[in-house]
């Protein structure tokens, strides 16, 4: 028998591509936020020692985590850091769900849901949205193992009122519901204000989209003490060192500019609603997104014909290969010179 009989095989997750061309280019592949970080992050960052890095960080981020759990009204005790929602969301699959019951998601969602299920030998089950793109809530009234939902979801842009996901938790008190919200912050009412009343609930956010720091990888969780205090456990039964010392220290930073943050949200959703009316003109369908994206589909011309117009130009959209939604093309919202630029390719595109 060989070593590599023992190896776990596993489809990996595949990440937006990063483009290696010459030249300028608009990349509205992989939800990036198109303004900078807070401008106290930059000052930050130029005034940091050199010599901080010689040490460990701190263990549990204790600066990040009290600065996030008084901006979220919360305690530190109910804040889980780490690196980037996918690292939290990863910790909370290894945590939570270890038992026989299916863990329940949509089959249209985030693809590494499905990821770590198998990483983890972890029984799920993808449920099905409707016509629409939508979340049947009756369809989750199963025997499961736990529950998570993307809300805003991703790739539809589509957002369940809070309404929705209380009723989730109402009819799964046994279950841990996990609400991954990393796009709640253009359009969204977060789940945090259920948290005092629902110990079964668990918030994921991340500094990725909304606060324009995805290359420092940033992500938290909000929980009851007792929740979070069983991520940090196995956390640091894998690696207590997770998150660097630039990170903690600029997340603070971050999370101060409350100001910053709401006037880049606030610009983001803006161009994205001019956004809708310029593709609805082109000949595009969409959901109704409140993310920093639009997933379209067009009349008459098919999504990878579109992707591969605007990929000679430069401009790059995500483009999925997957049923149900392999004519729909994810377009990240850019800056409103950048989005002039994709209109008016568009247009030379799809009349050619």
């Amino acid at each position: 028998m060989s070593f590599k009989d023992n190896i776990r095989k596993v489809t990996p997750y595949v990440a937006g591509e990063q483009p290696k061309v010459e030249g300028k280019i608009i990349k509205l592949n992989t939800n990036e936020n198109p303004y900078p970080p807070a401008p106290g992050v930059r000052k930050l960052m130029d005034e940091m020692r050199l010599s901080d890095l010689r040490l460990y960080p701190n263990t549990f981020a204790e600066p990040l985590r009290k600065e996030l759990a008084a901006r979220y009204d919360l305690k530190n005790e109910n804040i889980f850091v780490g690196v980037g929602s996918d690292d939290v969301l990863a910790m909370a699959f290894l945590t939570f769900f270890a038992g026989e019951k299916p863990v329940l998601f949509p089959d249209i969602t985030y693809s590494f849901y499905d990821v770590w299920a198998e990483l983890f030998k972890i029984p799920y089950k993808r449920i099905p949205l409707d016509e629409e793109f939508k979340i049947n809530i009756n369809d989750y009234k199963e025997p499961n193992g736990g529950i998570v939902i993307a809300n805003p979801n991703a790739p539809t842009g589509i957002c369940e009122p809070l309404s929705f996901i209380e009723e989730m938790l109402k009819n799964n008190p046994d279950s841990l519901v996990i609400v991954d919200e990393a796009y709640i912050d253009f359009g969204g009412e977060s789940a945090v204000s259920l948290l005092s009343k629902y110990e079964n609930l668990l918030v994921v956010q991340t500094f990725s989209k909304s606060r324009s720091m995805a290359g420092l990888r940033i992500g938290f969780a909000m929980g009851s003490t007792e929740v979070i205090s069983a991520m940090d456990a196995v956390k640091n039964s894998y690696n207590s060192y997770t998150m660097n010392y630039p990170s903690q220290v600029l997340g603070v930073e971050a999370v101060r500019d409350e100001a910053y943050f709401k006037e880049t949200c606030e610009k983001i959703i803006a161009t994205r609603e001019r956004s809708k009316k310029e593709l609805a003109a082109l000949g595009f369908t969409f959901p109704d997104s409140k993310t920093n994206f639009i997933f379209a589909t067009h009349k008459t011309m098919r999504a990878e014909d579109i992707a591969a117009g605007l990929r000679k130009k430069n401009i790059f959209v995500r483009h999925f290969s997957k049923p149900r939604i392999d004519n729909y093309l994810r377009i990240s919202i850019g800056t409103d010179e950048e989005m002039d630029t994709v209109f008016a390719v568009l247009k030379e595109v799809i009349h050619k």
